[in-house]
């Protein structure tokens, strides 16, 4: 017979009642400070976020109504199988006087804002009082009158959705310029403000020197901002390459936990050393492992490594990030190459997802989901192969053969004593691959699954074979019964 499960008492158990009211809770409307209630980012996430991200299709031009659709598409399709973040990436305070129009009519121009020999913007962009961006009102026309994302927010999260931003690290150089104050204190953007500290592929941003009084407030005040619209993602850019910028990105993690408000934390770009691991399995929800990451061969042979590399800091709260998938319709605008559908081949895209799911890397899709393929999304909503990514853990590179062009992978079942394995063909000819149960002295008889196909293919013992493809993946489960 069960035995009863004895209930806590109600002291123990009224303090963690009251925390979660107070998440649930907390405001999505006008702008207030929650204050002393930090949040535990490792809650926030405790599979790696699946979503979706505006740059692999649309760069910095994108406009509400794309961000819109592609919400509409996800909460019909994938939400269902876990995708909710719709993030805004990139430069959404430029502000585009054709951002507007259908993508095939916006010329494209360039990412970086035109100054004068006086450091004077010549380009707008959109900014508070406070020196904050805002979102441009051309292409989000739903923020004017300081509205901010809020309306958009709301819009994506009446959808069963979370909204996400991007931002650039630091504050704007002409809120330095202008000495605009920083909000809610004596001091100026000119005092925190460092202007030899600037991204080297954005420049509207300086850096932001942690040790000038109001560093901290400034941090502190764009989180409030963020938290008023409703943002539950954040994706912070110019944080680790070329150099880790340490004492910003503990700012804004110590801002995100000032403010009392869930809002997960992504770190760009990579690659960081891994000297700073610690830091940033303490600091951010997922961090980058690699540069931007494209629709080639070459660029997914790379990241066998480094997820093999990170693995050890896979864990619940805390993700390694192989950056997000560029397959379906992406490069609207022909800002990487032509528009295009992915130029991935059908076994590359196998072992994209076979990689990033058995290496735990957050899923955040790439391409413009309304014209993206049905088989695209077909795909991306394989259950069995999500789960891997969701429910799996201890997962490592088992082997790799130099000889045979030959990559295992292996994980555990987070909810069963089962295990899941992924076998790579990296070569350039088809060929059977065989993982060799007792490199991890799997013995005894194992039933086998393809996960892909979703067939149990039979029992097994001593090894598994399969004939694959050149760039082509298998991904399995493997139980005994």
């Amino acid at each position: 017979m069960q035995q009863a499960r004895l209930l806590p008492p109600l002291w123990l158990t009224l303090p963690i009642m009251l925390g979660i009211l107070f998440v649930a809770g907390c405001s999505r409307g006008k702008e207030e400070n929650h204050s002393g209630s930090p949040v535990d980012l490792a809650a926030l996430a405790p599979t790696p976020p699946l979503g979706w991200n505006s740059f692999d299709a649309y760069d910095w031009r994108v406009n509400e109504e794309e961000i819109k659709a592609n919400a509409d598409f996800m909460a019909a399709n994938l939400l269902e199988h876990g995708f909710e973040y719709v993030v805004v990436d990139f430069l959404w305070h430029i502000v585009d006087s054709v951002g507007y129009k259908p993508i095939a009519e916006r010329p494209i121009r360039p990412r970086k804002l035109a100054y004068d020999e006086q450091g004077n913007l010549l380009d707008p962009i959109a900014m508070d009082a406070f020196g904050r961006v805002m979102p441009d009102t051309v292409r989000f026309p739903s923020a004017a009158g300081g509205k901010g994302f809020k309306p958009l927010a709301d819009y994506v999260h009446s959808k069963g959705l979370k909204f996400g931003i991007h931002i650039m690290r630091g504050i704007p150089r002409k809120a330095v310029k202008d000495g605009l104050p920083v909000k809610g204190t004596q001091y100026t953007a000119t005092e925190i403000g460092e202007p030899w500290d600037m991204s080297i592929w954005e420049n509207s941003m300086f850096g932001v020197n942690y040790e000038a009084p109001g560093a901290q407030e400034y941090y502190d005040s764009l989180v409030e901002l963020y938290a008023s619209w409703g943002v539950d993602f954040i994706k912070a850019d110019d944080m680790m390459y070329p150099e880790f910028h340490l004492e910003e990105i503990k700012m804004l993690r110590k801002a995100i936990e000032n403010i009392g408000y869930p809002m997960v934390l992504s770190l760009s770009l990579g690659e960081p050393q891994f000297f700073h691991a610690e830091t940033l399995a303490r600091s951010a929800n997922m961090w980058r492992i690699s540069d931007d990451f494209w629709d080639e061969w070459d660029h997914i042979l790379r990241q066998f490594d480094l997820l093999n590399f990170w693995a050890n800091y896979s864990k619940p709260g805390t993700w390694p990030d192989a950056d997000m998938l560029p397959i379906g319709h992406i490069s609207l605008h022909n800002h990487r190459g032509p528009d295009r559908m992915s130029r991935l081949t059908w076994p590359e895209h196998y072992s994209l997802l076979s990689l990033w799911s058995i290496g735990r890397s957050p899923l955040m899709i790439g391409g413009d989901l309304p014209t993206s393929p049905d088989s695209t999304i077909s795909f991306l909503t394989n259950d069995e192969v999500l789960y891997v990514n969701q429910h799996s853990e201890n997962g490592h590179r088992v082997y790799k053969g130099w000889a045979d062009n030959t990559l295992i992978w292996l994980a555990d079942d987070t909810n069963s004593k089962d295990r899941f394995f992924a076998m790579f063909n990296v070569g350039e000819q088809t060929q059977e691959i065989t993982f060799n149960f007792e490199l991890e002295h799997l013995r005894g008889n194992y039933q086998v699954r393809d996960l892909w196909s979703h067939e149990d293919v039979g029992e097994f013992k001593g090894s598994f074979s399969a004939t694959l493809p050149p760039h082509g993946a298998g991904l399995y489960r493997m139980s005994t019964r």
